[in-house]
């Protein structure tokens, strides 16, 4: 997971520690009596502005390869030239740990969210039930998979959940959410194809609120940027649901693409959150470091494998721990 980013990162760190190689003098050598402090000086070396912007310009055409979205690529250099400058190395201290521990911190202030959502607390502090969350993403994306996922997240934490099938769009859609929901144990609100999703959206929600269940889950049809129709009907979804949060699911293998789907959904509904599919099998990252950062909203959730019970909330230590490959850091899906 995430090799080809995780190659780029160690490869500046490696580059910083040969530009910063220190040089001792005789006299620091003989470490003469009395001057200590004149020593210690001489036994370190700062890592100076033209050290690391060599660096940085490779690493900024080897972010982009591991698709690292450009305005980030732009952010994380500003961070690590800032948090790299004017560091002092004593001889005997690793140089690269010094490097690493500056570029992680530059990643771990790019993955933290611009605001927090506890999704438990949400549904448990609404007044006026249900808590409705709307999912839109692009076609491929594992929507209809993950809203089954987080189906049985929210039922393990002791919510009721009701699905509205409101991708009346494209064939077999139904048919396919209602077998998930089968496995999870979840009532699917349905109508015909052809019929208005927004109003299987309303009546779902209605369902919800004459049996008291918690969370509706609203599936909608996938979309891309050359559909306006679509994009108009999600529109439609939206101002009629009113949502509590509306939730993109995104594709990680699909690239630096990711954000720009994004952006395009962020500028037709306001996106609250991210759901990152399939980053089990994403080797580059790039995409993942840069979609939270780009449109402003968190990471909520990610899928870590096909079963039900691979989804769990994003933490950004956990998340920064698997781009630099620490051991021990892919356990705990759930």
């Amino acid at each position: 997971m995430f090799s080809k980013l995780r190659e780029k990162l160690r490869g500046f760190v490696k580059n910083v520690e040969e530009s910063a190689e220190p040089k001792v003098t005789a006299k620091a050598k003989a470490k003469e009596p009395g001057k200590q402090g004149l020593v210690d000086r001489l036994l370190q070396t700062e890592i100076k502005e033209k050290d690391v912007d060599r660096a940085l310009d490779e690493l900024e055409i080897e972010l982009l390869e591991a698709d690292v979205a450009l305005e980030v690529v732009d952010e994380l250099r500003e961070r690590i030239k800032q948090n790299l400058l004017g560091r002092k190395v004593r001889i005997g201290t690793r140089k690269s740990d010094v490097v690493e521990e500056a570029v992680r911190k530059a990643v771990l202030e790019i993955l933290k969210p611009p605001r927090r959502i506890d999704l438990v607390e949400m549904i448990r502090s609404k007044e006026n039930k249900p808590f409705v969350i709307v999912f839109v993403g692009f076609n491929g994306s594992g929507k209809t998979t993950t809203i089954a996922k987080l189906a049985k997240w929210l039922k393990d934490r002791g919510f009721s959940t009701v699905i509205a099938a409101s991708d009346t769009f494209r064939a077999g859609a139904i048919e396919q959410l209602e077998q998930h929901a089968r496995n999870v144990g979840v009532r699917v609100i349905k109508h015909d194809y052809g019929a208005d999703p927004a109003a299987v959206a309303y009546d779902a929600i209605e369902h919800a609120r004459a049996k008291n269940v918690d969370v509706v889950l609203v599936d909608t049809a996938g979309r891309n940027e050359l559909n306006r129709n679509l994009l108009d009907e999600m529109k439609k979804i939206v101002r009629v649901t009113k949502p509590d949060l509306v939730l993109f699911v995104g594709d990680s293998l699909a690239g630096n693409s990711i954000v720009e789907q994004a952006r395009q959904f962020n500028n037709a509904v306001r996106i609250d959150g991210v759901i990152l599919t399939k980053l089990d099998a994403d080797s580059r990252g790039g995409a993942a470091l840069s979609i939270g950062h780009v449109i402003g909203a968190p990471i909520l959730f990610v899928g870590t494998g096909q079963g039900y019970d691979d989804i769990r909330p994003f933490d950004e230590e956990w998340f920064t721990s698997l781009i630099f490959g620490d051991s021990g850091s892919d356990s705990g899906s759930g």
